[in-house]
């Protein structure tokens, strides 16, 4: 690995032994600088080190990477309420993601770095986790009718899915070699499994009754197809983090259709970062984050019209994940700090926003559950968690994990 020069000061060789043995210490210069007690909340969620050294490290992060204030939210209020509950989840460093619940109430989440599928019961606060193959890095999870979790195998180049009451797990491996990275999947009404391959610019779809396992290329070539849903009348509907476009998929003839997305200039999307998540109304219009130039847009599919409105941070804030619930529309702020949860209501085109209470990650996923509220994640932090959307939880929670 290569090394971004670090400050001197004590500790700086302490911290280029240590953090180096799981990431690149430039990614110490890619965070927004912390306080002491941020940092300690971070480091903690990745690993379990002794003192002095803990000691030693947190003092010379906090003392060479501060706090900085430019990332910090414009917050907007409004009439509406949310509670917020986290949960730290059990293996360090496991930067959980893409969290869901199932209709008995538990909540589910994969570990990316941990190569393992956790679940959470919130009433009693109760873990398990299952371990998947070494070098899965599961990165997307859905449950199917006969609550099975599946799971994309996002560097294995596979496909899984997880009996929860039995703990068997089934492997469905790609038949392209150059299907390389499943990313985010999707079930549709009649079972079949939709799934998205970013890097390598294809869709697939598995028939689980068969195991058969179809792939398409995408027509764009750089499209990186990411987020993806299905809409009431069964069109299967994926963004393009790499492109300006959203795309359409009919699963009976396989014909792809793209709908541009506005793109002001060449240099409007730092980093090529395009429309990396949607969602689907009631009336399925189709909703997306535009990450790279900070805007929320939705797609009238039947007249192609399309409707932008800029989030409350601007151009840098870089919206990420994007939920609609009961046909309000809920994403968030992922480059503020902290991370933002924002509320839109489309009939007074107005948003409302929140600080998320473990907001020094990112969330990249947010999920509906079947009684009208919110889960997400926070990467970094290491936490799953619920959003109980203008009301209190009716049960008492279960212990949190400090």
């Amino acid at each position: 690995m290569q090394l971004a020069a670090l400050p001197d000061g004590p500790g700086k060789e302490l911290v280029e032994a240590t953090c180096v043995a799981c990431h690149e210490t430039d990614i110490i210069y890619s965070s927004n600088g912390y306080t002491h007690a941020q940092w300690s909340y971070l480091v903690d969620g990745m690993i379990d080190l002794p003192d002095p050294l803990r000691s030693n490290i947190l003092h010379y992060l906090a003392t060479s990477f501060p706090e900085k204030y430019d990332r910090r939210p414009k917050l907007v209020d409004g009439e509406h309420k949310v509670t917020f509950l986290e949960w730290r989840v059990p293996t360090r460093g496991q930067r959980p993601r893409d969290p869901l619940m199932t209709p008995d109430g538990m909540i589910y989440w994969a570990g990316m770095f941990g190569h393992l599928i956790g679940r959470l019961n919130p009433k009693t606060g109760e873990m398990t986790e299952w371990k998947l193959e070494p070098g899965t890095y599961p990165h997307s999870i859905i449950n199917d009718a006969e609550g099975n979790i599946w799971y994309t195998g996002n560097h294995n180049a596979t496909v899984g899915k997880l009996d929860p009451d039995t703990g068997e797990i089934t492997v469905y491996p790609m038949p392209d070699p150059d299907a390389l990275d499943p990313h985010t999947g999707i079930f549709a009404d009649n079972g079949d499994y939709w799934f998205s391959l970013q890097h390598s610019n294809m869709i697939g779809r598995l028939v689980p009754d068969t195991g058969d396992i179809r792939l398409m290329d995408t027509p764009t070539r750089t499209a990186q197809p990411y987020g993806v849903e299905v809409d009431s009348k069964g069109m299967v509907w994926f963004g393009y983090r790499g492109a300006p476009y959203i795309a359409r998929v009919d699963p009976d003839s396989w014909e792809i259709t793209e709908f541009a997305t506005p793109m002001s200039n060449p240099d409007s999307h730092s980093g090529a970062y395009f429309n990396r998540r949607l969602s689907v109304d009631s009336n399925d219009m189709v909703w997306y984050v535009d990450s790279g130039r900070g805007y929320l847009g939705r797609l009238n599919p039947e007249t192609g019209e399309i409707k932008e409105w800029l989030t409350p941070n601007g151009p840098k804030s870089h919206p990420y994940a994007i939920e609609v619930v009961d046909d309000v529309v809920w994403l968030n702020e992922s480059e503020m700090r902290p991370d933002v949860l924002l509320r839109f209501d489309p009939e007074t085109e107005q948003f409302q926003s929140w600080p998320i209470p473990s907001g020094i990650g990112i969330i990249r996923n947010m999920r509906r559950t079947h009684d009208g509220n919110l889960v997400f994640h926070q990467s970094s932090t290491n936490t799953v968690g619920l959003i109980l959307i203008d009301h209190e939880a009716d049960w008492v929670p279960g212990p949190y994990r400090p």
